[in-house]
């Protein structure tokens, strides 16, 4: 019986978590008549032509392609770094080393927004308003500290004696770290990745003070002008928010055994 009673509870959490994505999907195949008319209902004529609507009225290409440059370039160069920085820290002792790793940890605390005014002064003394790759340092910033957290308590936890077998048969440090640290990281690295992409793909605070180029926008920031000032097009609005959230499943299916990996090794 409790058995039974777990999984009822995981079929209802699982109901009220994909309901919102079923509805997503059903009014973007509907007309905004019949959105406001019914919310809730279900499509009875599709309109597949919504997709291809959003697609040609809007700047919808630029849009995606732009959150697909900038997550894509963001979350590589975000695990490079927070991994080098994780192992260095987890792996080598000096005087400042529990004092950076303290540095790097308060940016867990402090949200990266507080300090939005100085650094868009920063950003504008650096030439980089209202530029992608800008943009994408700036989202680096925000999840770098998460990043080397979750990669450091990884490192810590992994045995070195293969590393040192490694350097005794003659590797370096970078090799050590390239080729034996990292594959043994891949739960770690996809659930960083994973994490990374999602609120990467999904940020729209940093994109509206930083991008002011319409060809620049990313889609959260492109949405905007499906949403007028008295009116919406609710029909289009939910053909673009399920074509922006494809890139997401296919990455999630992806790297999902990996995930899943990282999250048991976590528990345990």
């Amino acid at each position: 019986m409790p058995a039974m009673l777990s999984y009822a509870v995981l079929v209802l959490f699982a109901i009220i978590e994909m309901y919102p994505i079923f509805l997503m999907v059903a009014n973007s195949l509907r007309d905004d008549l019949d959105i406001l008319s019914n919310p809730l209902g279900l499509p009875t004529q599709p309109q597949f032509g919504n997709y291809a609507e959003i697609w040609e009225r809007s700047n919808f290409p630029a849009y995606f392609g732009n959150s697909v440059y900038v997550t894509g370039v963001g979350v590589v160069v975000l695990l490079l770094i927070s991994s080098m920085a994780a192992f260095y820290l987890a792996r080598f002792s000096f005087r400042w080393n529990k004092a950076l790793l303290m540095v790097f940890m308060l940016g867990l605390t402090l949200p990266l927004k507080l300090a939005v005014v100085p650094l868009f002064m920063l950003m504008q003394s650096l030439d980089l308003l209202d530029t992608r790759n800008g943009l994408i340092l700036v989202l680096i910033a925000e999840r770098l500290s998460f990043a080397i957290f979750v990669l450091y308590g990884f490192f810590v936890t992994l045995p070195r004696d293969i590393e040192e077998a490694a350097l005794v048969d003659g590797a370096n440090v970078w090799q050590v770290y390239w080729r034996v640290a990292m594959p043994v990281m891949r739960p770690a690295l996809a659930t960083v990745a994973i994490v990374s992409i999602v609120g990467m793909w999904n940020e729209f605070f940093f994109p509206l003070v930083f991008i002011r180029s319409d060809e620049l926008r990313t889609i959260p920031l492109g949405m905007l002008t499906i949403v007028g000032e008295f009116s919406t097009e609710w029909a289009l609005l939910f053909a673009g928010l399920t074509l922006s959230s494809v890139p997401m499943i296919i990455a999630f299916v992806v790297l999902a055994r990996q995930f899943m990996e990282g999250l048991t090794e976590g528990i345990r």
